[in-house]
Formats: structure tokens, sequence, C-alpha cells
């Protein structure tokens, strides 16, 4: 018998999720605030609901992918959502990047109805959804995690889990604290070696096979010396990702002034309109540069 799977979220990362999942062989049960968005999975058998509620009947398995504690607060928790509508039994993988409190508050509100809920937030963007090569890193119960494991190969590489409840949302604020704050450093970089008359290729060549030398340098690098800022991750979602992370190490009682300082440099970037473009649009706010139209 074909398990049927709800996937709630069908952006740029959710997409490209769901329909590995549908390739693999799973039936989908989909939703999506913009109903267009559906459409070409319903043309390729999945069956489009017009709310989370409507969508988790029936399915073993929810996955869902938003942007923020809102919106996972209205499809988990709302009169139309996942939670109330799930059969005991149920387990809800969130790839969501949320705070590790609004993950305890949903994982509390499924327990009281016997669902399983799983943070289990990725680490990759575009190219690693596409290519089944997320890393996700899962809080929540170990033997949901392992009845998951199925579906989390599906979709990704390797799947972490890290304990309790809030983990894995834990860990993805720290993942995107670090890539936020080396992608500021990125950007000073990029400037310094411009102003300098550095060679490009060179330049990211030597640096990439430095002690600083990442996947994140290789990517990121290329696409502020070419001002190609066509999003792979938008700002505003990294800008957004650096307030949940101060969030957290406010609670936790930690000063996080490198952190603290990044997130201005991207608060600033999305207050000048940058939001919407890749994170490494950073380099424009640093340099004083405009976007090109």
């Amino acid at each position: 018998m074909t398990t049927t799977i709800a996937f709630l979220g069908l952006g740029a990362m959710g997409s490209r999720m769901a329909a590995n999942l549908q390739a693999a062989g799973y039936a989908l049960r989909v939703y999506n605030r913009d109903r267009a968005k559906a459409r070409p999975f319903a043309e390729k058998g999945a069956q489009a609901c017009d709310t989370p509620a409507a969508a988790v009947q029936g399915a073993s398995y929810v996955v869902s992918m938003v942007a923020d504690d809102v919106t996972t607060r209205a499809l988990m928790l709302g009169a139309d959502g996942a939670v109330a509508a799930a059969t005991a039994g149920t387990i809800i993988i969130d790839s969501s990047t949320n705070t590790p409190a609004m993950a305890r508050e949903v994982a509390q509100a499924a327990a009281a109805r016997r669902v399983q809920y799983l943070d289990a937030p990725v680490s990759g963007s575009l190219a690693q959804a596409q290519g089944k090569e997320l890393v996700f890193m899962v809080g929540g119960d170990p033997v949901a995690f392992e009845r998951a494991q199925p579906l989390l190969s599906a979709m990704g590489r390797m799947a972490k889990h890290m304990g309790a409840a809030g983990t894995g949302a834990t860990l993805k604020l720290i993942n995107n604290m670090l890539s936020g704050t080396a992608t500021a450093a990125i950007a000073e970089a990029v400037m310094i070696a411009e102003a300098a008359g550095l060679d490009r290729a060179a330049t990211l060549e030597v640096l990439g096979e430095g002690a600083a030398g990442s996947r994140l340098m290789k990517t990121r690098m290329p696409k502020m010396f070419g001002r190609d800022f066509a999003p792979q991750f938008q700002l505003q979602l990294m800008e957004k990702d650096l307030r949940y992370f101060l969030l957290l190490a406010q609670e936790l009682d930690r000063p996080v002034p490198v952190a603290a300082l990044v997130r201005s440099q991207f608060q600033a970037a999305r207050r000048g309109d940058l939001g919407k473009l890749d994170s490494s649009a950073l380099y424009l706010q640093a340099a004083g540069e405009k976007p090109k139209s």
C-alpha cells in the first residue's frame, strides 16, 4: 500500500522536496497558500487541498516547509491546522526554520493528540533540495525519527537526531548564524579585493584553498564578484534567522556580540529593499552599491 504524505508549503525549497517525495513513489496531498503552486503536483497525481487540515486527512506523515514561526503557528495550530486534524500515530516532519520555543509548543500540542512532531530543519539551499543533498537536523522522539528515515532519505543525504523537541531548531539557528557571519566577512573580502585591483578568478582560487575556504565561499564569492544576486536563499530569511538566533541567545543569557552586529547589517540591507535578493546581496549594503535594475 502506498504511503500518503501531506506536504505543506510549496515554495522554492518545499516544491523541490515535495517533487523528490513524489518521484520516490509517495502519494501526496499538498497545500500551499498560493494555490497555483500546487497545480504542477496535481497534474502528476497529487491531491491539492484547500486547508492544512484537509491535507493531513488520511496521511501517515506530514512534511512542512514554510518561512517562520507565524506561518508555522497558522499551519500547525490554527483553526484549520494540521495538528488538530491529524490522527493518532501521524508523524509531522517540520523542516521550517522556527524558533526552538515554537518547535516545543507544537510538539506539546501534537503529543496531546498522540501525534509525533519532529523539528527537522535543513542545511542546504535550492541546489541541495533539488539534488536530494539536504542535511536534516532533527529534534523529537527517537522512534518517530527512525520511522521517518525513508522520507528523509528521499529528500536528503544525511539526517542526525539531535535530542528532544527544539534541538533541531536550535542547531539550525547556530548553523545559519555561522553562515550569515561568514557571508558578511566574504562581502568585506570581496570589497577590498576589488578596491585593490586583484584578479577575481585568482583571488577565489587561492582563498578557496586556504584555511577559510568553504562551500559558502565558493558559492557566495562568485555571486558577489559577478553582482548576481538571483536568490538561492533570500536575504530577508537570513535576517529573520539571525533575529531568531539572538532571541535564543537572550533566553540562554549568553552574549553574542558578533551575531548582533551581523544581524544589524542584514537588517539594514533588508530595510534597504534587498530582502528578496540572495543573502550574498549583503555585499551591496557593505559597498554602498545599488542592485542592477
